[in-house]
């Protein structure tokens, strides 16, 4: 049996090397092309979303227009740089069928999908990280009963629930973050099932045991650090499929309410404009095209990361 002494440096023994690993992780990604353009862009669009909403708090226009106030400029007007040259207004993004500055929609609209997002999935790694430890380090009938329930929402058409969850609260941010928290967490029970399952077995966790921890300590002291950095890499991918979910789902009006800006329900006003003014739908669509891909490359870049880490 080993002595208290041991039993407290295999218990530190994790800690310091997550540290440590995360540390390593950080110097790799700094080395990483694609992680830095990623993270470039998702820093870009956090930042943005944050000055926006603390803006809106504050009740302060930073946009050029307001964003929700026709007749700012011509009707379906093309983009401008004017004002750079001292020769009028700048509407950057045109301005669409009822003279609304679109850059400023655009401007107004960017967090949205960034707060809906950043909420499924801290509430997918937090709920389905939970349940998935605990299925694992228990194992019996908890497991069984556990991944059962992940199974019946694994074999629902997971779109088609979030449609019919958000009709039926209504249209609005907080009526879509709950439709995609409800069908976005069983993906992370599996996932942290799975790597509890490779970590439940090692020596520090043993010697977690030893020192008298109950099953709620030890998975929270010790497995859920250990299986975070997994998790987390595989969240910050899966924003970028939240982000388009909830595009997909704004553009058939189950967001904000109009007149409010949303980019997704942006493309669908101004898609019949394709042909005879195609910036109006073209620069939404660009935006959430970058977000997805900035958080793509960066998850990527992430991965790499920890994989040679």
């Amino acid at each position: 049996m080993q002595s208290a002494a041991e039993v407290e440096v295999e218990l530190e023994a994790p800690a310091a090397k997550s540290v440590s690993r995360l540390r390593d992780i950080a110097r790799l990604i700094r080395k990483n092309r694609g992680a830095m353009v990623g993270g470039s862009i998702v820093l870009a669009f956090i930042l943005i979303s944050i000055v926006v909403t603390i803006a809106n708090l504050l009740k302060i226009q930073i946009t050029p227009f307001n964003p929700i106030q026709p007749s700012v400029g011509p009707n379906s007007g093309l983009p401008t740089a004017a004002c750079l040259f001292g020769a009028g207004n700048c509407y950057f993004f045109g301005t669409d069928n009822l003279g609304r500055d679109v850059f400023s929609r655009v401007i107004a609209a960017v967090p949205n999908d960034a707060e809906v997002s950043f909420a499924v999935i801290a509430f997918a790694l937090a709920v389905g990280g939970i349940i998935g430890a605990f299925a694992a380090f228990r194992g019996g009938l908890l497991d069984e009963a556990l991944m059962r329930l992940t199974d019946v929402f694994f074999a629902l058409p997971a779109l088609i629930l979030a449609m019919a969850i958000a009709v039926a609260l209504g249209a609005g941010l907080t009526n879509m973050m709950i439709a995609l928290m409800v069908i976005w967490w069983p993906p992370y029970a599996r996932l942290a099932r799975g790597e509890t399952l490779k970590v439940s077995h090692q020596n520090f966790i043993e010697a977690s045991r030893l020192s008298g921890l109950g099953t709620v300590k030890v998975i929270f002291k010790h497995v859920i650090p250990n299986i975070s950095l997994t998790l987390l890499v595989y969240a910050t991918l899966d924003i970028g499929t939240v982000i388009l979910t909830y595009s997909g789902l704004s553009f058939l009006g189950l967001s904000v309410r109009p007149p409010a800006p949303d980019l997704g329900y942006m493309v669908s006003q101004y898609r019949d404009y394709m042909l005879t003014a195609f910036w109006l739908p073209f620069f939404p669509g660009l935006i959430i095209a970058l977000k997805v891909i900035g958080f793509s490359v960066f998850g990527d870049g992430l991965r790499d990361a920890l994989e040679a880490g």
